[in-house]
């Protein structure tokens, strides 16, 4: 038996000590696993930590009742043990505050303690403000801001100095418009005068016109120059016989009518005026359609024209206006070539008729030149009747140029006033003698066809 014990205390407490040891390793381990998550969320948080995230979480829970938004609940201050990962997906988790922070508040609403921080630093800078005194410091009115202008969106008036400007600009256009044509010095000063005056009348409505709307003013200032560059350089035109025209008192000139467009009559109204030594203006008498026609029917009125009817006649001659009729009508200017300066018939003899009955003498006028300015080579008459022409002419070219064939060829003119036939000594009476009245519109028209002959051989060339 005393072989079996240990014979050394060495060996003997060395032996004690391991079992000891050997016992005690499974509790030394189960207490480090248990203490292992309260030392981990020791070293994340301190107390302090602690302490100000409770405090947090009691003051949110005080202000939950009033506040519009309840503000975020603080994290769990001790960390739940590791799970194990899963499938689901990785969520960001907000970073965790280590540091007291004051509870957020509804947007647009600032903290208590801002407010009151604010309120604090204020109160420091204001400096102590004495009493008011009306004595020392009375009040002082302080005027309204004035009204803003309205806007206008109307156009506004010219100034007196913009419209001098603008007169002064024309003025200087005038002046190289005259110099460029060879008018200077105080012809074209009272030139620019003249017409800044005739402007002026007509802006201010001070011109006269007549009971059949001719303007004496519009047809010597506006008309009559317009025409004059086609009758003395296009045409060229040569003025016969301008002595038989009376020089005051009413006359009926009687002229053969051609040339596709009338342009015979106008070349006639400027002849006469320009020719005549008292400058008389012809009243020309027109048919339905050139009264009919929108801005020729107006320029045709200012210039003179006027219906061709027996009572518009006889009122011209009470007036003793100078007339003129082209009795041939649409039938002589809308002829073929081919029948050029052969007079068609003069209708039933009105103008005859009218002229016996105010014993005016009649002034038989033959014109050279007008057949040959468009020379009328066909007529579209189904196109014409549904435009409501009395004739589509074709000419040589028009319409194959377009609107450049409406450009009159230029060719040269002859104008002859023939003796007038005198009827005052048949009586006013003889105006209702139909046999009479014939004899007379025939005598007229053979007057006329002779001298158209006799031209025709005297002139040299159709353009020369």
């Amino acid at each position: 038996m005393s072989e079996e014990q240990p014979t050394g205390t060495g060996e003997t407490g060395g032996t004690t000590r391991k079992r000891t040891a050997a016992k005690s390793a499974p509790a030394k381990k189960a207490a480090a696993a248990r203490k292992a998550p309260a030392a981990k969320s020791t070293t994340q948080k301190t107390p302090a930590a602690k302490s100000a995230a409770k405090k947090a979480t009691k003051k949110a829970t005080t202000k939950k009742a009033t506040a519009k938004k309840p503000a975020p609940k603080k994290a769990a201050a001790t960390k739940a043990p590791e799970q194990p990962p899963t499938a689901t997906p990785e969520r960001r988790t907000p970073e965790r505050r280590t540091t007291a922070e004051a509870p957020t508040t509804p947007a647009g609403r600032p903290s208590r303690r801002s407010i009151g921080a604010a309120a604090r630093h204020s109160a420091g800078r204001r400096p102590d403000r004495p009493a008011y005194d009306a004595a020392t410091s009375p009040l002082r009115v302080v005027p309204d801001p004035p009204e803003a202008p309205e806007q206008n969106t109307a156009t506004p008036a010219l100034r007196p100095g913009d419209f001098e400007g603008l007169v002064n600009l024309l003025i200087e256009a005038l002046r190289k418009a005259g110099s460029m044509v060879g008018i200077e010095g105080e012809d074209l000063e009272q030139r620019i005068a003249a017409a800044l005056a005739f402007v002026r009348r007509r802006l201010t409505g001070d011109y006269e016109i007549d009971d059949f709307g001719f303007d004496p003013e519009f047809t010597e200032k506006v008309w009559l120059p317009i025409l004059r560059p086609l009758y003395k350089r296009w045409f060229r035109v040569e003025v016969r016989g301008v002595e038989n025209i009376p020089d005051d008192g009413p006359a009926l000139v009687v002229a053969n009518h051609s040339g596709t467009l009338p342009v015979d009559g106008l070349m006639t109204q400027v002849a006469i005026h320009d020719e005549h030594p008292r400058h008389r203006h012809v009243r020309m008498l027109g048919a339905d359609l050139v009264f009919e026609s929108p801005l020729i029917g107006e320029f045709s009125r200012k210039a003179g024209t006027t219906l061709a009817s027996n009572p518009d006649i006889e009122r011209l001659f009470a007036q003793r206006e100078l007339v003129a009729v082209f009795p041939e009508g649409f039938k002589g200017v809308g002829k073929p070539f081919a029948e050029r300066y052969k007079l068609q018939r003069f209708g039933r003899g009105g103008f005859v008729a009218a002229a016996l009955r105010a014993e005016v003498p009649i002034i038989p006028c033959s014109i050279v030149g007008a057949e040959e300015i468009f020379p009328m080579i066909g007529n579209l008459k189904g196109l014409a009747r549904l435009l409501g022409f009395p004739y589509f002419p074709i000419t040589p070219l028009f319409p194959l140029f377009g609107l450049a064939g409406l450009i009159p060829l230029p060719s040269k003119w002859i104008i002859e006033f023939g003796e007038p036939i005198a009827t005052d000594s048949y009586g006013a009476a003889a105006a209702d003698d139909p046999m009479l009245v014939f004899d007379l519109t025939d005598q007229v028209r053979e007057t006329i066809q002779q001298s158209l002959y006799s031209l025709l051989l005297q002139r040299r060339s159709v353009f020369f």
